[in-house]
């Protein structure tokens, strides 16, 4: 009879992943243009190869910046930008792009690329700028010695370590700039401070930015449970942070954020994204891109983690809307996740259009 029940629960689960994957390769089939009638390009939407994976969203000053630096390996254009770059969630996101940058190109070029980087340190040791996007660089490559070495190995601290010491020196040149505490947040992550002397960085990071989105999700994945917390610990926070909002903050979509980070490893099932749970987050992370300004550094994070959830509960009028908002850039979780983004992305986008289609959307229709 126990083997019985054992081979009917191997069959449901079977079939659940059958027709997930059926799904998944009808997304896949519709990027390639198999169908006219469901090519993501007729709602104006990117081609798979021109999706930019640096940037979450739209940010020209950034983009052009980024391609100068690639092309002339001059540093002054990125001293320029951040100098001018006052507002402490767009730093915040400027400056993760930039050592983002830095750091695909050592990957790409050992010993050469990103020379612009190690110059701007030399030629301006003095510039905040330049500390705090040399601190997040050493943040990006010690989580790709964890991928190779492992967590907590002995090159992975050392790594962390400097990062701290580059962390500090970036807190001295600019005081009131809460970047380099936010940067210290993934360090103190990987360095597992204690929950005390975390919450004692956390206290310093709100004191300079009480309601920062990016800061909170910084914070958020410490309390984790493949971290340092749990998920209870993980809900609470992001709870306690989306109650005490502000009017027009993105911070009422944190719980999402937990949501997402607590999903069991196989969750195809339809119903889990239908739950209460994942609705009630979901809609608070509506109720936030809604209410909060639409050039939100943040936003684009937002919007693209809404669309993996909506078009898994396929709500599809509502991950059409938030693609209008956000296609063209898939530099965000969960794409990032993946060893390819972009083509995650775009499976999904089109599973979006197939089931708006499907229930009689057209472009014309598409909401906005």
């Amino acid at each position: 009879m126990d083997m019985l029940f054992l081979l009917l629960a191997l069959t449901m689960i079977g079939a659940v992943l059958v027709v997930f994957l059926r799904r998944m390769r009808a997304g896949a089939q519709a990027v390639g243009g198999f169908s006219a009638a469901t090519d993501p390009q007729r709602y104006g939407f990117a081609p798979v190869d021109q999706l930019d994976v640096r940037l979450p969203g739209p940010d020209e000053e950034l983009t052009g910046t980024l391609d100068e630096l690639a092309r002339t390996q001059d540093w002054r254009p990125a001293q320029q930008l951040l100098a001018a770059t006052a507002d402490h969630e767009l730093r915040w996101q400027r400056v993760q792009s930039l050592a983002g940058a830095a750091s695909h190109e050592l990957a790409e070029r050992p010993g050469e690329g990103g020379r612009w980087l190690r110059t701007w340190r030399v030629e301006a040791p003095k510039d905040a700028g330049a500390a705090v996007v040399h601190a997040e660089f050493l943040v990006h490559q010690a989580r790709q010695t964890a991928a190779v070495s492992g967590a907590g190995s002995d090159e992975h601290r050392i790594i962390l370590e400097e990062a701290r010491s580059v962390c500090a020196d970036a807190a001295l040149l600019a005081p009131g700039d809460p970047t380099p505490y936010i940067v210290e947040l993934a360090i103190a992550r990987g360095l597992g401070y204690r929950q005390a002397d975390f919450e004692e960085l956390w206290s310093t990071v709100t004191a300079r930015a009480p309601h920062h989105m990016g800061a909170h999700l910084a914070a958020l994945h410490y309390w984790c449970e493949k971290w340092h917390g749990s998920k209870e610990l993980a809900d609470a926070f992001a709870h306690r942070a989306a109650a005490a909002a502000p009017e027009q903050s993105l911070l009422p979509a944190l719980p999402l954020f937990a949501v997402f980070e607590h999903l069991p490893e196989v969750n195809t099932v339809r119903s889990l994204y239908q739950s209460d749970v994942v609705t009630k987050a979901v809609e608070g992370a509506l109720y936030a891109v809604r209410g909060a300004p639409a050039d939100h550094p943040v936003m684009p994070h937002v919007r693209h983690l809404l669309v993996w959830f909506l078009v898994r509960a396929e709500r599809w009028a509502d991950a059409m809307e938030q693609l209008a908002h956000v296609d063209g850039h898939v530099g965000a979780v969960p794409w990032s996740y993946g060893a390819n983004p972009a083509a995650e992305y775009a499976a999904h986008r089109a599973m979006a259009v197939a089931g708006w289609e499907s229930s009689g959307g057209t472009p014309a229709t598409m909401p906005h």
